[in-house]
């Protein structure tokens, strides 16, 4: 039984991934599971490319509302640059990490129309989202934001570029300013288990996805095959088990 058990998981888990690899090849997936698992060694154009399909952002058909940013705003420095104080994006990071909210990051280098309309989209949605999100927008220049551009790989990305952080870490989504939709931003927020999946997914490693509560049959059964897995010195350090609750309301989108 238990062969049986771990074998299904197994095909489960090889499903998993193969709809996450189809979904990358299509330009409106659904909502997938997984997004941008080597976002941070590919560079930037695969956070670009793959973190917004993960996100199952439409590409605009909804309208978005006019911004409360002045119209002949001269440059995005002119604004402000972020609601909470930090000196740059990898300490906003970390503040929203402690906070437990999504982080959005608006990243430009110069003063076009590109810049202005994108940034005029981000102050919107951002306005709309309130608390539940924090932000801040950087230059891609900026000596104190190397450390971050080198590690998502963003010098060569075109700019300006939104992108969207988990409390956790995980990226979310990574957005063109010049396509950029108020709707792609709201829709950029992360489920618990959608942000544990990420996570791992983009750490390399793979993940069991066990959806299971008090009133799901089988559980030990099921949890055993996992734990045995797990428990391979072969897979341990690259294995994540993610339980989800599939009654649970918040977890609805992602499941």
């Amino acid at each position: 039984m238990t062969k049986l058990v771990v074998g299904g998981i197994v095909v489960v888990g090889i499903a998993i991934v193969s709809f996450v690899v189809a979904g990358a090849k299509h330009e409106r997936p659904s909502q997938p599971p997984g997004t941008v698992a080597a976002a941070a060694a590919s560079g930037a154009g695969s956070i670009v490319r793959e973190s917004s399909r993960a996100a199952g952002a439409p590409v605009g058909d909804r309208a978005v509302p006019a911004s409360s940013q002045p119209a002949n705003a001269k440059s995005p420095t002119t604004k402000p640059t972020n609601e909470s104080g930090a000196n740059n994006v990898v300490a906003a990071l970390r503040q929203a990490a402690d906070a437990k909210k999504h982080l959005f990051v608006f990243v430009y280098e110069k003063d076009d129309e590109q810049t202005r309309e994108g940034r005029k989209t981000f102050d919107t949605a951002v306005g709309e989202l309130g608390d539940a999100v924090q932000w801040i927008a950087i230059e891609r220049t900026a000596p104190a934001e190397r450390e971050f551009v080198e590690k998502y790989g963003l010098k060569a990305a075109p700019m300006p570029l939104a992108l969207s952080f988990a409390p956790n870490g995980a990226i979310i989504g990574g957005f063109l300013g010049a396509r950029l939709t108020e709707q792609q931003l709201v829709d950029a927020l992360a489920s618990p288990g959608m942000q544990a999946c990420l996570k791992a997914l983009q750490d390399r490693k793979l993940v069991f996805l066990c959806a299971q509560n008090g009133t799901t049959k089988s559980n030990d059964t099921a949890m055993k095959g996992v734990d045995e897995f797990k428990g391979d010195a072969r897979f341990t350090q690259f294995t994540e088990i993610v339980k989800v609750d599939p009654s649970d309301a918040a977890e609805k989108k992602f499941l």
